[in-house]
């Protein structure tokens, strides 16, 4: 059975006893000395369901007993509303508000939209986020588009990372007239030859994109991957025999994912210390650390 099936077999009462209790009884982190983290959350409602944690009180409560130290957080509004400056003011209010010194806020553009340039700068000069997240199958364009190009461009040149998701949800637990397709990223090694100074973390990735095309990304410019839709046990393992140690980060896609699910995948593999602290932190940190404007990633 894989790690979502596990998880679906226990909703409901039992969900605590079997997944949530064994990990924190057995937390793979309890020896880490570095700090935990979350390249991988959104706030607010997932636009089709609610889900336990899409408050942010109890996200934070959560990421705190697992001692997450920084979560970076995009919005789901950023999905399906036009108005993308709103939905920037509203996560940056939220995160700088009841984020707890965690939650880093991570910015929605859409080249698509007239003003998407304004609202990058708002970004990184008025709300003075580390980095952007993109939704090419939810706004509409392919990775081919020249307006990606451009926007790779610009946020680079702002000192901002981009998180590029591939997906947001299993094609099976999709509404049927809302059946959105992952973003192909056939396109993306010829576009970030181009943009060298770009530095992309491709969020949602692992569960359609593997093997070779895997590899030629995370060897192309500063290309790295998150952990929060890899499947299969002891994949973590499996993927760090086929890749870079340090292009490898923690993510749990919280709170459309369970976020002990993301923990699981660091216990059921055979990981040194050296592996584990550099996914729980250490290359989130190098991520961070590349910026030409490091001023503007410090906590707000």
């Amino acid at each position: 059975m894989n790690r979502r099936g596990f998880i679906l077999a226990g909703c409901g009462t039992s969900l605590a006893a079997l997944t949530v209790q064994p990990v924190v009884a057995a937390n793979p982190l309890s020896t880490v000395a570095r700090r935990l983290i979350d390249s991988n959350v959104s706030l607010f409602r997932w636009p089709l369901r609610r889900m336990p944690l899409d408050e942010t009180p109890r996200l934070l409560s959560t990421l705190r007993d697992h001692q997450v130290a920084e979560a970076w957080a995009g919005s789901f509004e950023g999905l399906l509303h036009k108005a993308q400056g709103s939905v920037n003011s509203r996560l940056t209010d939220e995160c700088r508000r009841r984020g707890g010194g965690i939650l880093r806020p991570v910015g929605s553009i859409n080249p698509r939209l007239p003003d998407w340039e304004y609202e990058l700068r708002r970004c990184a000069l008025e709300h003075r986020m580390p980095g952007i997240r993109l939704h090419p199958n939810y706004h509409g364009y392919g990775l081919e588009d020249p307006a990606f190009e451009r926007l790779l461009r610009v946020a680079s040149d702002l000192g901002l990372w981009v998180q590029l998701a591939l997906a947001m949800e299993d094609e099976r637990m999709m509404h049927p007239l809302m059946r959105v397709l992952p973003v192909d990223p056939t396109p993306l090694s010829t576009v970030l030859k181009v943009v060298p100074k770009c530095r992309l973390l491709l969020v949602n990735a692992l569960r359609t994109l593997r093997a070779k095309p895997l590899l030629e990304l995370l060897s192309t410019g500063q290309v790295w991957v998150e952990i929060s839709m890899l499947e299969g046990i002891g994949g973590l393992g499996t993927l760090l025999s086929q890749v870079r140690n340090d292009r490898v980060l923690f993510g749990s896609h919280a709170p459309l994912f369970y976020f002990e699910s993301a923990l699981l995948k660091l216990q059921e593999s055979e990981l040194t210390q050296k592996q584990l602290d550099a996914i729980v932190s250490g290359n989130a940190s190098s991520l961070v650390k590349t910026s030409p404007l490091k001023h503007r990633h410090g906590h707000q």
